[in-house]
């Protein structure tokens, strides 16, 4: 597990690697993200391996083990493919305009490669763009108030906020951002039958307002508490 972490780091943030034997590098390790990025994307991350990876570039199995030591460093490189870069943090705009932008790209990036879900969990090996956008989110709170764990933690708030519309979306076979019209189908017929037992959650229910907003909702209820702690912050005195 040790060695496939520092593998990483020095693939993500090393000079690009060359192969140490053999003829000219015909191959890079942009190449061989994007074929794995193809491969999740298409077929999901349990389908990803060095023998697919390598047979949808034309080359062996053995080749691409010079460039890259084995799958979980593959897989790597995968995510800091197909993370992509932060939206750039603009001169003139509001901390909360920085994060809302923020978290739409992020759920973007859930809709586009669903795979990425169960890639960016536990402990792992960041490379420069992952890194970037947390970057964003502590830049763009600086100045504030804040504390740097507290910048730190917004943007582990945020994050988990995305993830989780993007997991229930997921699992639901649904686009993210609308488990509201995820949870009626499965549930709408059961309350109905039993309004009388949940009165108010099939009034919940049968209410159109807003419907299919909860990843805006959690944002801006999340914006709404941490604008209430930098008012209390830079009000003081």
């Amino acid at each position: 597990m040790a060695e496939a972490a520092n593998n990483a780091v020095r693939l993500l943030w090393g000079p690009p690697a060359r192969p140490t034997r053999g003829p000219k590098p015909a191959l890079s390790l942009e190449r061989i993200a994007a074929a794995g990025v193809e491969v999740a994307d298409t077929e999901g991350l349990g389908a990803v391996s060095m023998q697919k990876v390598a047979g949808l570039l034309d080359f062996t199995k053995m080749s691409l083990y010079r460039y890259v030591p084995g799958k979980a460093e593959l897989i790597a490189l995968m995510v800091e493919s197909a993370v992509g870069r932060p939206p750039t943090a603009p001169e003139v705009t509001s901390w909360r305009d920085q994060l809302t932008a923020w978290a739409h790209h992020m759920a973007d990036s859930f809709t586009r490669h669903p795979w990425l879900l169960d890639a960016t969990v536990g402990p792992r090996a960041l490379g420069p763009r992952e890194l970037a956008w947390l970057e964003r989110v502590v830049a763009a709170l600086d100045g504030h108030g804040l504390t740097g764990p507290e910048r730190m933690d917004a943007a582990v708030l945020l994050a988990g906020h995305v993830r989780g519309i993007a997991a229930q979306s997921r699992s639901n076979g649904g686009p993210a951002g609308n488990p509201e019209a995820e949870l009626l189908a499965a549930l709408g017929t059961v309350v109905q039958e039993h309004a009388d037992r949940f009165p108010a959650v099939a009034a919940a229910m049968a209410d159109p307002a807003g419907r299919d907003q909860a990843l805006e909702f959690g944002l801006e209820r999340i914006l709404d508490g941490l604008a209430a702690l930098i008012e209390r912050r830079t009000n003081v005195g």
